[in-house]
């Protein structure tokens, strides 16, 4: 039994779409959403939690490519140099949001977390 799950799906897809500049990004998204997909109600406390850690890493890095984006310049050229530096960027954005979820993060994906296992009646399994 799988779990609807399709507001995440959709906000990965939608982001996915709006955001996907490289086959990198893309390959991300699409790894996210394969994730998410693959929850269900047997799913574990350690699967949810680590699918939830990673769309929350994801939608850190979605927010500070936006807000870089809002601080270059536009008319910058196609160099290679400038694709160099753009995929440098990605990766470099890509721990900064980790590092920033490990820091400060774990509140959102606690309240998912549990949202989640209440809404799809997964049981908590006692130690």
């Amino acid at each position: 039994m799988s779990m609807d799950v399709s507001g995440i799906t959709s906000m990965l897809n939608q982001t996915g779409v709006t955001n996907a500049t490289n086959s990198a990004n893309s390959a991300k998204t699409d790894s996210l959403t394969n994730s998410v997909n693959g929850l269900s109600s047997n799913s574990t406390d350690e699967e949810l939690m680590e699918v939830l850690k990673d769309f929350e890493s994801y939608f850190i890095e979605q927010m500070i490519k936006q807000m870089k984006e809002t601080f270059t310049d536009e008319d910058e050229e196609s160099s290679v140099a400038s694709q160099y530096t753009d995929t440098f960027m990605d990766y470099a954005i890509e721990d900064v949001a980790d590092m920033l979820l490990e820091e400060v993060g774990g509140n959102m994906t606690q309240q998912l977390f549990e949202q989640m296992k209440r809404n799809y009646n997964i049981p908590t399994v006692e130690e």
